[in-house]
């Protein structure tokens, strides 16, 4: 179980809690995007994308990751980093320390410049990977290998709910941060 760093963010990141618990996790049979099966599956995109919660996330995620020397970026794999990363940059440029986003793609393009990595000039620089939610860490690190060969410094990755089912131990083998606003404890769901 994790606070937030302020009575009001914390405020936040409870209602946050909230709306994850009342509409993005559902029940049955899933097959999670890592092949695990699950009896629940927690649908962050539903909420990144909501007007109630997007703003929330936005300074909940920019809370976590302040506390990283020197980053001046946050994103990561699309689809899931897309809003994620919006919402942190959006909610920095209200502070001394406005951070940028960038947009990790699947596969480099194949026409214009081929470029895999989107939005910020990430070359020599220090940033987060930023996801929804991570099962195996798979899609972070799929992140952080493209970021790497553009010549970033990816140094954490930030998730807003944190499965505990082994991504944490697959990131910091990684050398990088494992930083987490909501865990399951938190939503009141055992790991799978």
């Amino acid at each position: 179980m994790t606070v937030a760093r302020t009575p009001e963010l914390e405020a936040d990141r409870q209602r946050l809690i909230g709306l994850i618990q009342d509409e993005a996790v559902f029940h049955g049979d899933f097959t999670l995007s890592s092949g695990k099966k699950a009896t629940y599956y927690v649908d962050m995109r539903k909420l990144t994308l909501d007007h109630r919660a997007a703003p929330a996330i936005g300074r909940i995620m920019l809370d976590l990751v302040q506390g990283v020397d020197g980053i001046v970026a946050v994103g990561g794999l699309t689809l899931g980093a897309d809003p994620i990363a919006n919402a942190v940059m959006h909610e920095s440029a209200r502070t001394d320390a406005p951070l940028d986003a960038f947009v990790v793609r699947k596969e480099p393009k194949d026409h214009g410049r081929g470029r895999q990595v989107e939005g910020a000039d990430v070359a020599g620089k220090r940033v987060v990977v930023v996801e929804d939610t991570s099962t195996t860490g798979q899609s972070a690190l799929k992140a952080v290998e493209a970021l790497r060969r553009e010549g970033a410094e990816p140094v954490a990755v930030a998730v807003i709910v944190d499965r505990k089912t082994g991504a944490q131990a697959a990131v910091e083998a990684e050398g990088l941060e494992w930083l987490a606003a909501i865990d399951l404890d938190d939503l009141g769901l055992a790991p799978q």
